[in-house]
């Protein structure tokens, strides 16, 4: 929910525990309290996609049992012994640090990863204000940083489950070839790689393909579609906004006749829209022109890449928490 700082205070001084998400010079008015936060000034807000650096976006998480955290990059692969086994963790990243690389590179070799509901996004800055950093706050200590993610770790009582939900428009061009790269080429900027096993230029690639750099290449990971978005097509490199990893398989995403549309009709799909948190990425509002335009649910910061267990791109995550029933 959309407040005032006024409002923010208020809350933090109620004893709530909340993730705030806003302008760096708003967050650093807040008093400590229990909380955790990440810079951004776009968000999704009950009356369309916003750009402000004037509101704060705050989730009341009222539950009774949780831990506050700070992770180095050091230190991040401890996030799933960290987490309860029955509840969730809403993690926050800075863009472009040590631990946004740390986490978008290796997260899928932490242990029993998948077995922990680990929720969150990579805090990001204003566009068109050149200079402008990306930082994570501990709100329990006033610590900011550009180069720690922040967490709150979260249990659940024992009759309500944790549901991590992925909104994902884009699928791969089956037809299309299989790309592939090795260590020495793999990471958020790609040289060269292998075209169905031959080494070719990536970024020539693309050109001569005329493909539609809005669109992601999306990896397999055993089954699963993980879109890594293209930030720059470069005369002999591309710049990514997650890393291309050794092993894993990509392909073109298949082409959209109308990017805003297909959005918009996968989230008119969703019945259900209540949820604990939620956020978008920084591609789909540009690209989806979603300024301005109401998407009936699911608000909440706009992100300089999602975390659902892992690092996300171009994609729209939420967490819901249900209740098992006793028959």
């Amino acid at each position: 929910m959309f407040r005032t700082l006024e409002e923010t205070i208020e809350l933090i001084q109620s004893d709530k525990l909340l993730h705030i998400s806003g302008a760096e010079a708003l967050l650093r008015q807040l008093p400590m309290g229990k909380w955790i936060g990440g810079t951004t000034e776009y968000f999704v807000s009950e009356n369309g996609g916003i750009i402000s650096d004037q509101t704060l976006d705050v989730s009341e998480l009222e539950f009774d049992a949780y831990r506050l955290a700070v992770y180095s990059a050091a230190s991040l692969p401890k996030i799933t012994r960290d987490a309860y086994k029955n509840g969730f963790t809403v993690l926050i990243i800075p863009f472009r640090s040590e631990s946004h690389r740390e986490y978008a590179r290796h997260v899928t070799n932490y242990a029993d990863l998948f077995t922990k509901n680990i929720i969150g996004w990579i805090s990001g800055v204003n566009l068109s204000k050149a200079g402008a950093k990306a930082y994570t706050v501990n709100g329990y200590t006033g610590g900011f940083y550009t180069d720690k993610a922040v967490a709150v770790h979260v249990k659940l009582e024992a009759l309500q489950t944790a549901v991590l939900n992925i909104i994902n428009i884009f699928s791969p061009d089956m037809s299309g070839p299989v790309i592939t790269v090795n260590a020495q080429n793999s990471g958020f900027s790609v040289r060269t790689c292998l075209i169905n096993g031959c080494e070719t230029s990536l970024s020539d690639f693309l050109n001569e393909n005329n493909f539609d750099v809005r669109l992601p290449l999306i990896g397999d990971y055993s089954g699963t579609g993980i879109n890594v978005s293209i930030k720059e097509v470069k005369a002999d490199e591309v710049l990514l906004y997650a890393p291309m990893i050794e092993g894993i398989e990509y392909r073109l995403a298949k082409k959209l006749p109308d990017y805003e549309r297909a959005f918009n009709q996968e989230m008119n799909s969703i019945t259900d829209k209540k949820s604990i948190f939620s956020c978008n990425c920084i591609l789909n509002y540009l690209y989806g022109e979603l300024e301005g335009k109401r998407l009936n649910g699911l608000l909440g910061p706009i992100a300089f890449g999602e975390i659902a267990w892992q690092l996300l791109n171009q994609t729209l995550v939420y967490l819901q928490i249900n209740r098992k029933t006793i028959r």
